[in-house]
């Protein structure tokens, strides 16, 4: 009999209903654009502002609410949306880019198999040379169908202007860089006053870099989402008054202490046959040999669950498909998926020891897996137009 996950999985995303792939294209159905649907109700503005702060989980903003008292303001009236799978910025923002799920535009992981090149290749900063991010993602994204109509502007960080990323996710808007919160701010208000209608994507990672070094519970993190905070009202106060500014994440978080953070490579009976290790720590990719029996596979699935079913769910490809969390799957996005998914459950790192940099190790705060540290991200409206009022649900109306 095949092997089937033993333990309940939380739900899939709610793609098309309340997650991180339905922001972008509310908000340019929100702005008016044809061929969008309003799925969020957001209401209707002429300018629209979405602030992406990577590593910004809902049960973080509720744990550390009074660190961030302008925040703390729209909690009420907050939404809780659902990250892509698996709960990581490659993922995630690439829906929100693309307004696609997984399934679809093909960011399945941090780092996923390149079938054409039979090798892992990663989604991020280290993308593999060989692999054309155009090719990679071939849909196009939201920023480029919305700059048929108005201006569509993305404030971030200079290196982040032409990564592969960008190319891949997120192009089709005018890039302006700025090195710091204030200058983008600064940037964001200037580029906001020179036009009457606009969608303008504001990106934030001080957060996410200060969970992955000292954890969400140190006195660091707390800092970062004090400045956040602080920047977030000061960018309220400045851009202009019929604006819509939205705040969203990619991801939650978790802390793992040391002793979690296991090399599993030191454990030969789970990588005999195979092939490729990716993923995350805590949402494994394992590509195995194509020789194997469907016993051996079996018996592979079973040794994994033996070692860390208490601790994560093991599931297979086709489990992950058919359980909808990545989405619709393309034909083409299918093999890049692991054949096995390790997904923590518990406060556990799952970490190839062979492959990766040592400072994985060193990594306190994780993300990846389904717990709702992870996959449950906010949804805030910060500002929006006086006596606005929802756009239809349906298709928008402005054409250029």
């Amino acid at each position: 009999m095949a092997f089937t996950h033993q333990e309940p999985l939380p739900a899939p995303p709610l793609y098309g209903a309340s997650s991180v792939a339905d922001v972008m294209t509310s908000a340019a159905a929100a702005l008016g654009v044809d061929g969008f649907t309003n799925t969020l109700a957001l209401p209707a503005a002429r300018r629209v502002v979405v602030v992406m702060v990577d590593g910004l989980g809902m049960p973080l903003l509720r744990r550390y609410a009074a660190h961030a008292p302008y925040l703390r303001e729209s909690l009420d009236s907050a939404r809780i949306l659902s990250s892509a799978f698996p709960s990581t910025t490659a993922a995630s923002l690439a829906s929100l880019g693309t307004g696609l799920p997984p399934g679809q535009h093909g960011m399945v992981g941090y780092d996923v198999l390149d079938p054409a090149q039979d090798r892992v290749v990663n989604m991020l900063g280290r993308w593999d040379a060989a692999v054309d991010p155009l090719t990679w993602q071939p849909h196009p994204t939201v920023f480029e169908r919305v700059s048929a109509h108005l201006p569509v502007v993305t404030v971030s960080q200079p290196r982040f202007e032409d990564s592969p990323m960008t190319r891949a996710a997120l192009r089709g808007a005018a890039f302006v860089g700025a090195g710091t919160i204030q200058a983008r701010i600064n940037a964001a208000a200037e580029h906001l006053a020179t036009a009457p209608a606009m969608l303008l994507y504001f990106y934030v990672n001080d957060l996410d870099k200060a969970g992955h070094r000292y954890g969400v519970d140190s006195p660091e993190w707390v800092r970062a989402l004090e400045d956040l905070d602080a920047a977030l009202r000061l960018l309220a106060r400045r851009v202009p008054s019929d604006t819509l500014l939205l705040l969203t994440a990619d991801h939650g978080m978790v802390d793992v202490p040391p002793s979690q953070r296991i090399d599993y490579s030191d454990h030969a009976e789970l990588l005999d046959g195979v092939a490729h290790t990716g993923g995350e720590p805590r949402m494994l990719h394992l590509y195995l040999d194509p020789a194997l029996t469907a016993d051996d596979r079996d018996a592979l699935a079973l040794r994994w669950n033996e070692a860390f079913g208490r601790r994560a769910w093991v599931l297979t490809r086709e489990e992950a498909v058919a359980g909808g969390y990545f989405g619709a799957v393309s034909d083409a996005v299918l093999p890049r998926i692991g054949d096995l998914l390790v997904l923590a459950r518990e406060g556990i790192a799952l970490i190839d020891g062979r492959r990766v940099d040592p400072g994985a190790f060193e990594m306190v705060g994780q993300h990846g897996s389904l717990t709702r540290a992870e996959r449950d991200i906010p949804l805030l409206i910060l500002a929006k137009p006086e006596g606005a009022k929802r756009r239809g649900s349906g298709k928008g109306a402005r054409r250029g």
